[in-house]
This record gives structure tokens, C-alpha cells and sequence, in this order.
């Protein structure tokens, strides 16, 4: 059974990349392996949406490029989380799970209950 796919809020991705380059420097095509993975296909990020975010985020200086070769021997570009990145995704982390838990309590509410 496949899961669903589904579209992710603005901003969203922005943080995927970011905790997913916090794991160690990774290439672009290997980002979107590891999110369509660990979310077992539910987020899948086409080439169109990656590679715009990566070079937002390279430009906003979250992440840091340098060229190297992946394991098939294929040149391409590594990136690694700055400084201001961990900042940024420390800060968004916080954001998200403040925000998830606020929407689980408004989902939770019973019918008729606190207004």
C-alpha cells in the first residue's frame, strides 16, 4: 500500500533540507532520497522545488556548497549547514512543534466542549 502524497505548508521545505543537511554534508538528488524515505513516501520533492530551495537557502547563507563526488563517482554539490542555519532550523524546530501541538488540542476538542 502506498502512502499519500501530500503538499507541504510554505516554509516547509525549507526546514526539511535544513534538518536533513544537519545530519552530515549531502548532495541535492540524496536530500530528496532521505525525505521521501524517512517520511516512507509521503514527502516526495521533485527537482523543481529542490534545487530552487537549496540555492534560497545557499543564498540566505543556511547552507554552504562545495563540490565533490558522490558514490557513483558523479561530481556534484555538497551541502553543510552554517551557523546561522542551526540557528534558523533550531528556531523553526521549536516553531513547528509549537504549532503541531496547538493544532492537535484544536483537533482534540469534543464536540460542544470549550469555546
Amino acid at each position: 500500500m502506498t502512502s499519500p502524497k501530500c503538499d507541504l505548508p510554505q516554509g516547509t521545505l525549507d526546514l526539511l533540507i535544513l534538518k536533513t543537511v544537519a545530519l552530515g554534508p549531502v548532495h541535492g538528488y540524496a536530500i530528496a532520497q532521505r525525505l521521501q524515505q524517512i517520511s516512507r513516501d509521503v514527502v516526495q520533492v521533485p527537482g523543481g522545488s529542490l534545487y530552487p530551495a537549496l540555492h534560497r537557502l545557499e543564498n540566505r547563507k543556511l547552507l554552504v556548497a562545495e563540490w565533490g563526488q558522490t558514490e557513483t563517482g558523479r561530481d556534484a554539490k555538497f551541502y553543510r549547514l552554517t551557523r546561522r542555519g542551526r540557528a534558523h532550523l533550531e528556531a523553526g524546530s521549536a516553531s513547528w512543534q509549537r504549532l503541531s501541538e496547538t493544532v492537535g488540542l484544536i483537533l482534540g476538542m469534543a464536540e460542544g466542549g470549550p469555546r
